[in-house]
Formats: structure tokens, C-alpha cells, sequence
């Protein structure tokens, strides 16, 4: 039993396959430069699609070289609880609303912050 043990092996570690007769994909390197100075280098497919901007390291957008700036994306404006209060009510219901309460609150019949 002794004989078939692969001791001193670290079986999860290594393979014991090799590169030969792998063949790569071809390979270009895209150069991407910093508003800070820094210049990125990344290895793409020759056929792949290689994005305009890369976050650097510094958390900048790296433009790549040689490329034009893209067309920034549409932002939808962030919609306040004001806005969300506006969708269902009209600005004559809330203050309709907020005179009935307020007469409540006047009259005893409400506590504060209830």
C-alpha cells in the first residue's frame, strides 16, 4: 500500500500537465493612459473588444490610447421623497393635508410626533 502513496506530493498545488503543444490565442497589449500620470497596460484576445476607458489604481477612468473620449451614458436625476411625494399627491392635497393636521395637533387631539 505504501508503494502507490504520493507521498510528499502536493497533490491540490501542482499539475503534471504541461504547455507543450498548447496553443495561446493571439495576444495584443492595450496601453491606457491616466489624467494622473499613470499608464496601464493589459494584454487582450486580438479578437475581443476592447473597452475605451479602464479604472486605474487611483480610481481615475483611464482613456485608451490613441482613442476618443465616449459619449457619456445618460443619468436619470435621483428621485428625492419629494419628487415620490409629487407622483401621488398635488401640492393642494398636501397642504389640505397638512392644515387638518395641524388643527388636530391644535386642538389636543394629536400628541407631537404621533
Amino acid at each position: 500500500m505504501a508503494d502507490r502513496s504520493l507521498r510528499g506530493m502536493s497533490i491540490g498545488a501542482k499539475s503534471m500537465e504541461s504547455d507543450e503543444g498548447v496553443d495561446f490565442a493571439p495576444r495584443f497589449q492595450a496601453y491606457y493612459d491616466c489624467p494622473n500620470g499613470h499608464t496601464i497596460i493589459l494584454p487582450f484576445a486580438t479578437d475581443a473588444e476592447v473597452p475605451p476607458v479602464w479604472e486605474c489604481r487611483c480610481g481615475e477612468e483611464a482613456l485608451l490610447r490613441d482613442a476618443e473620449q465616449p459619449e457619456p451614458k445618460a443619468v436619470k436625476p435621483q428621485r428625492t421623497h419629494w419628487d415620490m411625494l409629487l407622483e401621488r399627491r398635488t401640492v393642494a392635497e398636501l397642504q389640505d393635508l397638512l392644515d387638518e393636521r395641524l388643527e388636530l395637533l391644535r386642538a389636543g387631539k394629536l400628541r407631537r410626533g404621533a
